[in-house]
C-alpha cells in the first residue's frame, strides 16, 4: 500500500473515531448492519445492473492495485531500450532476441519485436497507439465505474432513510420503544454509510485510478518514442538523452515550478537551471 493509502486510512479512522468517541455516549449507534447491507447491497446491485459481470470483477481487482503501492521503473525501461537499441545499431539481431526474454514490459516488448521484424514505422506507430489508446479506454472505463458507484451510494443511503422513516411510522402506536429505535437507526444511519461510502472509498479511488491512467501513458508515449529512435536508427547515446530529456520535461509540466529557478532532478535533489 502506498504512503498517501496508508495516511488517508489512517487519517480517516483517527478523526472519525475520535468525533465518534466523544460525542457519542454509545459506539454501537454507529453501527447498523441492515442500514450498511441496504447501502452496500443496493450499491453492488445497481452496479451489476449497469455494467457486465466481467467488467465488475475486473474493476474490483483494480481497485486493490489502485491502493497498493505500484510504482514504475522508468529508468529500466529506458535502460533496456539503449540496450537493445546498441544490439539494433550493430545489427546483431541474435542478442536482441535474446534480450526480448528478458523484458518485462510487455508493450516495449511488442515493440521491439515489431521493429526487428522490419516492420514499417507508420505500421509501428499506428499499432503502439492503437494500444495505448485501449489501455486509456479501459482504465478510465474502470475509474468511471467506481464514480458511477459513488453516485449510487448516497442515493441508497436515502433509500434506507425513507425505508426506516415509513417502519417509523407504522409503529407509533406501538408502545416498543426498541422497535422504535430499531427504524429510527435505519432511517438515520444509512445516509451516513452512503455519504461515507462514496467520499471516502469510492471516489478517492477513482481519483488514483484516472492518476495511474496518466502516469502509465506518460510511460509508453516514452517507450513509443524509444522504440521509433530505434527504428529511425539513432545511436544508443542520443535515444538515452533524448529519453532522459523527455522525462525530465514532463515532469516539470505536471509539477509546478519551486521558486527562486530551482528545479528537481529526476533522483528527486533541487537544482539551479537558467532560464
Amino acid at each position: 500500500m502506498n504512503l498517501s493509502t496508508l495516511l488517508g486510512i489512517l487519517g480517516s479512522l483517527l478523526v472519525f473515531g475520535s468525533v465518534i468517541a466523544f460525542s457519542s455516549q454509545d459506539l454501537h449507534a454507529f453501527l447498523n448492519l441492515p442500514g450498511l447491507g441496504i447501502v452496500l447491497g443496493g450499491t453492488i446491485a445497481a452496479t451489476l445492473m449497469s455494467y457486465p459481470f466481467h467488467e465488475v470483477v475486473r474493476v474490483f481487482r483494480a481497485g486493490a492495485h489502485a491502493i497498493s503501492d505500484e510504482r514504475y521503473d522508468v529508468t529500466q525501461d529506458v535502460e533496456e531500450i539503449v540496450q537493445v537499441s546498441r544490439y539494433w545499431f550493430s545489427q546483431n539481431l541474435r542478442r536482441i532476441n535474446e534480450r526480448l526474454d528478458q523484458i518485462r514490459n510487455p508493450f516495449l516488448r511488442t515493440g521491439i519485436q515489431l521493429v526487428i521484424d522490419d516492420t514499417p514505422m507508420d505500421d509501428v506507430s499506428d499499432l503502439l497507439n492503437w494500444r495505448m489508446a485501449r489501455v486509456r479506454a479501459r482504465e478510465q472505463a474502470d475509474a468511471q465505474m467506481f464514480r458511477t458507484m459513488a453516485t449510487y451510494a448516497p442515493a441508497f443511503g436515502m433509500l434506507g432513510t425513507l425505508i426506516g422513516l415509513i417502519n417509523l411510522l407504522l409503529t407509533t402506536e406501538n408502545d416498543d420503544f426498541t422497535v422504535i429505535a430499531v427504524n429510527l437507526g435505519i432511517a438515520l444511519i444509512t445516509t451516513f454509510y452512503g455519504i461515507l461510502l462514496a467520499n471516502l472509498l469510492f471516489r478517492p479511488i477513482a481519483i488514483k485510478l484516472e492518476r495511474r491512467t496518466e502516469e502509465r501513458v506518460v510511460l509508453m508515449t516514452m517507450v513509443l518514442e524509444g522504440i521509433m529512435l530505434m527504428r529511425k536508427g539513432r545511436s544508443p547515446g542520443y535515444i538515452r538523452e533524448t529519453l532522459r530529456s523527455f522525462m525530465e520535461n514532463h515532469r516539470d509540466e505536471i509539477r509546478q515550478a519551486p521558486p527562486n529557478g530551482e528545479f528537481a532532478d529526476p533522483d528527486g535533489t533541487p537544482t539551479d537551471r537558467d532560464t
